[in-house]
């Protein structure tokens, strides 16, 4: 069964006052995601991928020792992590809930320095990549960063949140200024209730 491109949970000018403007979700969702999903039913026809899920090809097709990964996971990890940053964002005020609060400072110190390091991860990432708060295999949360189409599940970790950091996440509406992006994202984009949510599962 061929995946298919999830709708927003919200419109696409649902994020505009807080700083994602209409015309990068029409062309980031509409279609770079899109082209994920094309590319990626395409990629996996005919092989031993077909029919199974998101998590067990983008697993399944990693190679650790690559510089550059395959098309099948190229396209397949992609698509998932736009599915989870989409969830990750909300056209509402988001308060951070008390546990995961918690959780934030006993790993960082305070929820501004998790920001910084978050900032960092993503402002310093070479090129197209991701910026990910994690729960990594011991428990403990971190803060990471990956590149292209690399993410969490490679390593056995669970992402809370993410940020895409290429530059078509961003272009339209900071140009360059890619630290001022990754600033309004967790300031003003952050569902953190859905990033509580994961931790809760996680």
């Amino acid at each position: 069964m061929a995946f298919e491109l999830p709708d927003l949970p919200y419109s696409h000018d649902a994020l505009a006052s807080r700083g994602m403007s209409k015309e990068t979700l029409e062309y980031h969702h509409d279609k770079h995601h899109n082209a994920y999903v094309t590319n990626g039913n395409k990629a996996i026809a005919g092989t031993e991928w077909d029919g199974k899920s998101l998590e067990e090809i983008i697993k399944g097709t990693y190679d650790k020792n690559a510089v550059a990964q395959n098309g099948i996971f190229n396209n397949i990890s992609q698509l998932w992590n736009h599915n989870q940053f989409w969830e990750m964002m909300s056209p509402d005020d988001s308060k951070m809930p008390g546990e995961l609060e918690s959780r934030i400072k006993e790993a960082f110190g305070s929820v501004d320095e998790f920001k910084d390091k978050f900032k960092a991860a993503g402002g310093a990432q070479f090129g197209s990549g991701w910026a990910w708060l994690v729960v990594d295999t011991d428990g403990t949360l971190k803060v990471t960063s990956t590149e292209n189409g690399v993410n969490p599940l490679c390593f056995g970790q669970t992402a809370l949140l993410g940020c895409d950091v290429w530059e078509h996440s961003y272009y339209i509406d900071y140009r360059n200024a890619r630290p001022d992006y990754l600033s309004n994202f967790l300031d003003r984009l952050v569902n953190w209730e859905n990033v509580a949510e994961r931790l809760a599962s996680a």
